[in-house]
């Protein structure tokens, strides 16, 4: 591509302010995948893309449209703007709609210092096919596994750029590298599987594919000869490959937009306490080496280091310019969005206050119970926070594992589960939501 990103959303602006537009604001994104997947030692999939997207907001007062394509010529973005407009001047009015105001927006665009590129060159496809090759070689090394189910490497890398005609205009890029590997043990109806993964922004960051590859068989063979649990309530240890997810529906409940709604559990909760105290929830856009970092939102304002929950206390919500307005509030400067959608709130990097104990300790601690290593399905009461889902990990007998379990449902209210957290020691801090293994007192399981 000859012309730059902000070349590109500068354009497109001022054929949307020549088209009849009051304000408008686009994104551009140019972006590099590349995935490979091998299977019986041979490579089975290969995949590469690339392309452009780009996407326009206009607002005639207060009526918005948006509009996006992958088509960049100038004839293509004439008609963008022209059908965004149009659009927008049938839209019902948004009295909360509207670009910020030029002294909210970050003055700090310079992402160098959040590392969040890998200047290596995109990395050699039969490089990234030995990778794969090694993680399934060393999985298929272990005899109680019966066959890998996909060994992967990829590699993504997007260029992104803002621009509104506020003055707003900033880029970034952003890379991802990563490798994984699927086994299975046993046969037939007996077959169990597990996986092993690393995800990072610089290749070299990576984990070894023969550790990759090796743990995924050991996570396999370990859950050989699953049978259902005792049904009753009992402790669940959240092993920490899915513990973010129990702490991602609280997230979620503080989102500006189901807050705004009246459709949160959690809508009667600021300044309530929500987890035990010393537990903290805390968000750091400004992470160095994290996926999720950056220095500015979708909406150009600055983002800030903040707690969510403050020693077990909601200390507030995450919220845009539109959902702000709603509230009454300002912004937290967390607005998201994609090529052919407004902004909306939405969460960076996520770390949770870890505990002294390790995993082996709280399984020591729980005495009789559940841990849970992998989950299914999902029924979440937005309104009351009624939790249950389908779970599968390891029976615990005696403060040890006994045997494996599966086909089981986990059952609560996230309210009265999350008031009850025990956290371990293990987070992964390189990760965007870095969350420890947490134990969760007294849930309902369903099982034999």
């Amino acid at each position: 591509m000859t012309q730059s990103l902000s070349d590109l959303t500068h354009q497109l602006i001022e054929i949307a302010r020549k088209a009849g537009a009051d304000a408008a604001d686009t994104i551009a994104v140019d972006g590099t995948s590349l995935s490979i997947d091998v299977r019986g030692g041979v490579l089975e999939h290969a995949e590469r893309s690339e392309g452009i997207d780009i996407g326009l907001r206009v607002l005639i007062g207060k009526r918005q449209a948006c509009v996006s394509s992958s088509d960049t010529k100038p004839d293509t973005l004439r008609q963008m703007a022209e059908r965004a407009v149009a659009m927008a001047m049938e839209a019902p009015e948004d009295p909360h709609a509207g670009l910020a105001d030029p002294a909210q927006l970050a003055r700090e665009t310079d992402n160098k210092a959040l590392d969040m590129h890998d200047p290596a060159a995109e990395p050699d496809p039969a490089m990234l096919q030995d990778q794969a090759a090694r993680a399934e070689a060393a999985a298929l090394r272990n005899t109680g596994i019966s066959q890998v189910q996909s060994a992967s490497a990829g590699y993504s890398r997007r260029r992104v750029h803002l621009a509104a005609t506020n003055g707003f205009s900033a880029g970034y890029t952003r890379t991802d590298n990563g490798l994984s590997c699927v086994a299975i043990s046993g046969t037939g109806t007996a077959m169990e599987r597990d996986y092993d993964y690393d995800n990072r922004v610089f290749r070299t960051d990576l984990r070894d594919a023969d550790a990759i590859g090796t743990r995924a068989a050991e996570r396999a063979v370990e859950r050989s000869g699953a049978r259902r649990p005792k049904t009753g309530a009992y402790p669940v240890l959240f092993d920490e490959r899915i513990a973010s997810a129990l702490i991602g529906h609280l997230l979620q409940a503080t989102n500006g937009a189901a807050i705004a709604r009246g459709s949160s559990w959690l809508r009667d909760a600021l300044g309530a306490q929500v987890l035990p105290k010393g537990l903290s929830v805390i968000e750091d856009p400004h992470r160095a080496r994290v996926s999720g970092s950056r220095l500015y939102d979708a909406e150009g304002l600055p983002t800030a280091r903040r707690a969510i929950v403050d020693d077990g206390v909601l200390t507030g919500w995450t919220l845009d310019l539109a959902t702000a307005r709603k509230l009454g509030l300002d912004s937290t400067g967390n607005a998201a969005r994609s090529t052919g959608a407004p902004p909306s709130p939405s969460l960076t990097n996520i770390t949770m206050t870890q505990g002294s104990a390790s995993r082996d300790d709280l399984i020591a601690q729980m005495g009789t119970g559940l841990l849970v290593t992998s989950m299914i399905g999902s029924t979440i009461n937005p309104n009351t926070g009624d939790y249950s889902r389908g779970a599968a990990g390891f029976w615990v007998e005696n403060g040890a594992i006994a045997y494996p379990v599966n086909e089981c449902t986990v059952a609560g209210n996230l309210r009265d589960m999350l008031l009850t957290l025990i956290p371990a020691n293990d987070a992964q801090l390189h990760l965007s939501r870095a969350v420890p293994s947490l134990l969760v007192e007294g849930l309902t399981l369903a099982g034999e």
